[in-house]
């Protein structure tokens, strides 16, 4: 078997002639967390909306399971991207049986991804009423619900408390453990340094460095020199 679930080879994306994404070579190993790291407009969310599906790539391709990725591996995938997608007016758990009935799975599976993500005990009370880290946790559940061998997670930690932020980080490094790769976005470095096993700096649509993370290593340091090279090189 294949050490790494997924890998992109030369990925590129391009809006009206703009290069968002340029031949971006990516590899995830299999029960790890990636940290995909960049700053604001680097093409981190346009690379993970190519690998859900949601944009169709200009070039490259992008390798599942050691095969070329195609629309039915989405069962595999799940994701969490921008805003959690809650029905603002339904409980937590109507908002996972209205999915559990799209995606003809057992209503067991919604206690199941509530105990997860620790959300059992919200009772009548409307997703609207959550705090931004519960709604963040419940969208976490909605991607879970398919038993995903893939989780893609886009500013996961956007607008959390302190106390939000060390619960989701928790929540993220259990995922390995039960057989589910994260993919991790963000540009907050000390973020990413406490929860990824490996990391990539995309900056300018291009990968600048990728690696295992090493204990002690100064990743903003890191993350300075990858972009300032990535600007001397567009120069």
């Amino acid at each position: 078997m294949d050490s790494h679930l997924l890998r992109t080879n030369r990925l590129c994306k391009d809006f009206k002639g703009q290069h968002a994404v340029s031949n971006l070579t990516l590899s995830i190993q299999r029960n790890s967390v990636y940290g995909l790291l960049g700053p604001n407009g680097a093409g981190k969310s346009t690379t993970l909306k190519m690998i859900t599906g949601m944009l169709r790539p200009t070039s490259g391709e992008i390798i599942f399971e050691g095969h070329p990725w195609s629309r039915g591996d989405l069962s595999d995938i799940g994701a969490l991207i921008e805003s959690p997608p809650l029905y603002e007016n339904l409980t937590a758990k109507e908002n996972l049986k209205v999915r559990t009935l799209l995606l003809n799975l057992p209503d067991s599976r919604i206690r199941e991804v509530l105990e997860t993500v620790s959300l059992t005990d919200t009772g009548h009370k409307r997703a609207g009423q959550f705090s931004m880290g519960m709604k963040q946790r419940l969208g976490i559940a909605i991607a879970l619900l398919n038993h995903p061998k893939l989780l893609i997670l886009d500013e996961p930690t956007n607008g959390l408390d302190p106390i939000g932020i060390q619960d989701l980080r928790k929540l993220i490094r259990s995922f390995p453990e039960q057989g589910i790769t994260v993919i991790l976005s963000s540009h907050i470095l000390s973020e990413v340094e406490l929860i990824a096993d490996h990391i990539g700096i995309i900056a300018d649509g291009m990968l600048g460095y990728e690696a295992e993370i090493n204990p002690g290593e100064n990743l903003e340091s890191l993350f300075m020199e990858v972009v300032k090279n990535s600007k001397k090189a567009g120069a």
